[in-house]
């Protein structure tokens, strides 16, 4: 016998004992031997209309994934505590998945499928426990609803994709604008700066240019003075007699914008 297989012999009948892989001795006609398969096996639950808890009529189809336990025990409870158990499990299995997706909407059916295997796995485990079966993992393959509803759902999704673009092409624009109206702040405000800086400059060179002549004139009160007589002698018409070489002389010829004449030489 096979590695993947255990063995129930029988005498005229009765269960004998347990079979190892290996060569085993049995009795012609008097005794008998089944081979049962420990290794994992798949049914399929085959395709069924269930009805939603929203009124829809959804097919739907899964898998089981089982196997026998390969202790004594186990191989004797699959032959003897249930007839035929691959059939007994695909119709649990059917039996439940109608129970559960009976429940829920197809919405949620469609978008809940790993809570569906798992409840489903937990049922056919506690069903199946007394046959000496170990459920590995089940996996549902289809939840199709009505050809119309399918048809108005893709429209949804189409609309829904749709909307979704046209959003992200406004956040692109906006962005885009964004960007634009943050580059013309930031040029106004190199231009404003510019300008401040500009009038803080020729500020600045009016105040160095009062400051020099406030000092210019600070020394010089008498000069001042004298500039205000002449002024006043000019504005009377009086005649004030300078000399030629004096300072004030020079500095009228500078603010006039002439040089003072040379002195007179006498002729011999």
């Amino acid at each position: 016998m096979r590695p993947t297989h255990r063995g129930l012999v029988e005498t005229l009948g009765r269960y004998s004992h347990f079979a190892q892989p290996g060569f085993s001795w049995i009795l012609p006609i008097i005794q008998r031997m089944y081979k049962v398969n420990v290794t994992e096996i798949m049914v399929d639950a085959e395709p069924q209309e269930i009805i939603t808890n929203d009124n829809l009529n959804a097919r739907v189809d899964a898998q089981v994934y089982f196997k026998v336990n390969a202790d004594e025990q186990s191989v004797k409870a699959s032959q003897y505590n249930v007839f035929d158990y691959r059939r007994q499990i695909v119709n649990l299995a059917r039996t439940t998945l109608r129970n559960i997706i009976g429940t829920m909407t197809l919405k949620s059916a469609n978008s809940e499928r790993g809570k569906i295997n798992s409840e489903l796995q937990s049922t056919l485990r506690e069903e199946t426990r007394s046959w000496g079966i170990d459920i590995v993992r089940t996996e549902l393959k289809e939840i199709d609803p009505p050809k119309d509803v399918q048809e108005t759902m893709n429209k949804v999704v189409k609309a829904e994709n749709e909307k979704i673009a046209a959003v992200d092409f406004a956040t692109a624009t906006e962005t885009v604008a964004d960007g634009a109206r943050r580059a013309e702040i930031k040029k106004a405000e190199g231009i404003r700066q510019a300008k401040i800086l500009e009038a803080e400059g020729e500020a600045q060179a009016i105040a160095l240019v009062n400051e020099a002549a406030d000092r210019w004139f600070v020394g010089n009160a008498q000069l001042l003075k004298r500039l205000e007589v002449v002024e006043n002698a000019l504005a009377t018409n009086a005649k004030v007699v300078v000399p030629a070489g004096t300072q004030l002389v020079n500095v009228i010829g500078e603010l006039a914008g002439v040089l003072p004449l040379p002195p007179h030489e006498k002729k011999p």
